[in-house]
């Protein structure tokens, strides 16, 4: 189409699932903010009006309902696979459900709908996490791990086996996955909890909280997501961050200062923390009991231990450069404001976030 002499570009367009939580109600509206038109999966009328907040067009429905799916992915060039069932605690079954076989109706969806380009997913750095060890700048050359104590990160792991596996299903069409470590910014929901536990005298520092370990801001993976739809490569997983490490101390000591709170200065070792939360497992298992165990072996296994990753192949392949720091988003988060600064070009609506 002719505008003048001027060739008018068609409109970009999305799907997005899990668009009401933290880091999909990010992502919306940074699509919307450069020009695209969203849609997005939402499973509640509380989901619905959130979705509808942040910009986008509310498709009712979930991971299970096929017709959702298609209508929701019909008329888009990409889709953004969000949503995820994070817990620390609870049967397999239930992260299978949404981590696995969602992703698998998803991308099933997906690779039949005419003109959709391509599927870019959050996974997560922990899929390659297998038993509690050290793992410093972990790279995509390592295998994806599976263990039965950690029912998030193997089935993140699996969800991303598949989705990678279907790349080139169809005629043009290409998988992506994206894995960030530890995700922050104002407005995540882990931190009130965290506030929660220290008021109530319960925290402690995992083997005295010096591991080191890398983060990643919501904006900086809202940027990779972005950057992926056009400069990724199909097949291909991408660890993404802040391009900073810091310790587990470090990091949640600042986030718990955002809000004026400061954890007393007490730890457990680790092997007393891990043998802990077996027994508690055990307990809650048999006696089944509602609720999440204090501790849990999956929670131990993403914090307990230094984890950093490499984000060399994103920065080579993607053109990925983070554009928050962790002192400027911790500021924001002081402030009581999710501004940092807008991607280059760009003014940034305000987030709404559940």
């Amino acid at each position: 189409m002719q505008l003048g002499s001027q060739p008018v570009a068609a409109q970009r367009t999305a799907f997005v699932t899990g668009g009401s939580g933290f880091v999909g109600s990010r992502l919306i509206t940074l699509l919307v903010s450069r020009g695209w038109q969203v849609k997005a999966l939402a499973r509640s009328p509380e989901a619905v009006a959130a979705v509808h907040r942040a910009g986008a067009v509310p498709v009712r429905g979930d991971l299970t309902d096929a017709l959702a799916l298609q209508s929701g992915i019909e008329g888009c060039e990409v889709v953004f696979h969000v949503a995820a069932h994070f817990k620390l605690w609870g049967p397999r079954a239930a992260f299978d459900r949404v981590n696995v076989e969602g992703t698998r109706a998803l991308v099933d969806a997906a690779a039949a709908t005419q003109g959709l380009r391509r599927v870019v997913a959050v996974s997560a750095a922990a899929v390659v996490m297998g038993d509690p060890e050290p793992m410093l700048e972990a790279d995509e050359t390592l295998p994806l791990q599976t263990r039965a104590f950690a029912p998030y990160s193997s089935s993140k792991a699996e969800g991303e086996r598949l989705l990678l596996a279907a790349n080139n299903r169809s005629p043009g069409f290409e998988t992506i996955a994206i894995r960030p470590p530890f995700i922050w910014g104002a407005g995540m929901p882990t931190l009130g909890h965290m506030v929660e536990t220290v008021r109530a005298g319960r925290f402690q520092w995992v083997g005295g909280g010096g591991q080191a370990m890398s983060t990643c801001h919501v904006d900086n993976l809202c940027d990779a997501l972005l950057l992926a739809v056009d400069q990724g490569r199909g097949g291909e997983a991408y660890f993404v961050s802040d391009g900073e490490n810091s310790t587990l101390k470090g990091v949640i000591s600042a986030l718990l200062a955002s809000r004026n709170v400061v954890p007393k200065d007490r730890a457990v070792p680790f092997r007393l923390a891990w043998a802990m939360a077996g027994i508690m497992g055990a307990a809650w298992r048999m006696l089944g009991r509602d609720g999440e165990p204090p501790i849990t072996r999956q929670m131990l296994r993403l914090i307990g231990k230094p984890f950093t990753i490499s984000i060399a192949k994103a920065r080579t392949e993607l053109g990925y450069q983070p554009r928050v720091s962790f002192a400027e988003g911790i500021a924001a988060m002081g402030r009581g404001t999710d501004a940092v600064h807008a991607a280059p070009g760009l003014a940034r609506p305000a987030l709404i976030a559940p």
